[in-house]
């Protein structure tokens, strides 16, 4: 975790897995980076908001994996995450209660899928795209501890490959362009 700038409850907080992603960032806006994967975004983000003020709103800026064609090639606004690796069906099941559901966050917008799991072989990216459009690794965790910090939030994703074989090559290969484009996306949007 490393937090870039000071956080103030009349800026964004920009929020990015790794610093790959916020390479091209130049905004005066201060960048959390939280490392790869759901524990790591919700700690990182839950211990920014818990020891100051809180910002104006989360952005999570970042990359993540095409699981239908067409999407690439354009920043997309999330309206719905989901997480694809916690057993919600079997957990209602079982106690009851929903853990884990998915989270709204806008109106319109594509559906990204969050996961401890790079996704990188056609049966799982088919498997995913029946329930969602984009797969992510920390979406969802940083959606909910802004949500359960009663501070807006809003991601923003770049794909950076088609979630099927040859993935990881494709995501180093891409994530420097796709850092360029998110950079712009924040330029005109921020």
């Amino acid at each position: 975790m490393q937090l870039i700038g000071t956080v103030a409850p009349d800026r964004p907080l920009l929020v990015l897995a790794v610093a790959e992603e916020a390479a091209h960032l130049d905004q005066d806006l201060p960048v959390l980076l939280t490392g790869m994967g759901k524990v790591n975004a919700a700690a990182a983000l839950a211990t920014v908001l818990a020891s100051g003020p809180h910002p104006r709103e989360v952005i999570n800026l970042g990359t993540a994996g095409a699981l239908r064609p067409g999407l690439q090639g354009r920043v997309h606004e999330i309206g719905t995450v989901l997480q694809h690796d916690l057993d919600t069906p079997g957990l209602r099941e079982l106690t009851g209660r929903s853990f884990g559901g998915p989270l709204t966050l806008a109106a319109d917008g594509l559906t990204l899928a969050t996961g401890d799991l790079f996704v990188s072989d056609s049966a799982a990216r088919d498997r995913l795209a029946a329930e969602a459009h984009l797969v992510d690794m920390e979406g969802y965790a940083l959606a909910t501890v802004a949500q359960r910090a009663d501070v807006p939030v809003r991601l923003v994703k770049y794909v950076s490959d088609e979630a099927g074989e040859g993935a990881a090559r494709a995501w180093r290969e891409s994530v420097d362009a796709c850092a360029k484009r998110l950079a712009q996306w924040a330029d005109e949007n921020l």
